[in-house]
């Protein structure tokens, strides 16, 4: 066991993920509640609880770390074929808690394994890993291809600048509910990074998240190069895909004319909801790579 003894107490926060992949009649079930073994969510989501709880037990040489925050998220999607888990770890501690949220993970993907199998023989545990790390000295980090909701917006009305708001309900084929850009087609939810926001200021465009009419602003994907029909996991239940990328050739909007600079037709990226959930500041994108 590595001496930790020195360390100072700090706030310790990680994220970890795991995939169970199985058919789409499988997870549509999962979802109903209809399985023989019963409510896999539920059971899968206290499995990942009680697991953080015993990490150093089940694992070698790990440290006995007194968690204050346990939460696991287990959502069945199945246009996506798959259950997506997502584990937050959190204590005030002199070393970090990613075991803990792996384990978490790890035990909750194991369960939904259990009790899908007898059903679905061909599923299997998928993408186990660390999404973000906080605390200590080596402070913030985030996996690639993970992302941070910056802003959440809306607006009332076309070609005006969205309004930050502490929530967004992402609806099926829709968009955001409550949004005038909302609707059935390709562009139902906008996506703008806020490193493209950054560089247009530096270039002197006074724009800030949402004035460009995105209603999502997101931190450390390179939104332009993910490829179409890649599927993003957005916050822990909602799922978009990848339907367009920027809006070339289209008319200057109004935002764009008042702004100086069409950041999203340039820089932003376009998804359609097949999934539905809320999504927050804060919250995480993850690409769903198979």
């Amino acid at each position: 066991m590595i001496d930790v003894t020195d360390k100072l107490i700090s706030r310790r926060r990680a994220v970890a993920a795991a995939q169970v992949r199985m058919s789409a009649e499988t997870a549509q079930a999962i979802s109903a509640g209809t399985l023989p073994k019963g409510n896999v969510l539920a059971a899968a989501r206290l499995a990942g609880i009680t697991a953080a709880k015993q990490t150093s037990s089940l694992v070698p040489l790990c440290h006995n770390i007194p968690l204050t925050n346990v939460e696991v998220s287990c959502t069945a999607i199945p246009p996506l074929e798959r259950v997506c888990i997502q584990a937050t770890t959190v204590a005030e501690a002199r070393t970090g808690v990613e075991m803990e949220a792996l384990t978490a993970a790890s035990l909750a993907a194991l369960t939904v394994y259990d009790m899908c199998k007898g059903v679905d023989r061909a599923a299997y545990i998928h993408n186990i890993m660390v999404l973000t790390k906080a605390g200590g000295r080596s402070g913030y980090w985030r996996a690639p291809g993970v992302g941070e909701v910056v802003a959440v917006s809306i607006s009332e009305q076309k070609d005006t600048p969205k309004s930050n708001v502490l929530e967004i309900d992402l609806q099926v084929d829709h968009g955001v509910s409550g949004d005038a850009h909302a609707g059935p087609g390709p562009r139902q939810v906008s996506l703008l990074a806020t490193e493209s926001i950054q560089q247009a200021r530096e270039r002197g465009v006074e724009a800030g998240p949402g004035d460009s009419a995105e209603n999502i602003t997101t931190a450390g994907l390179e939104l332009p190069s993910l490829p179409l029909e890649t599927p993003l996991l957005l916050g822990t239940t909602a799922v978009g895909i990848i339907s367009q990328i920027g809006k070339e050739g289209s008319e200057p909007s109004a935002i764009s004319r008042q702004f100086g600079d069409s950041l999203v037709a340039r820089a932003g990226i376009f998804v359609r909801i097949i999934y539905p959930g809320q999504l927050r500041p804060g919250d995480l994108i993850q690409v769903l790579a198979d």
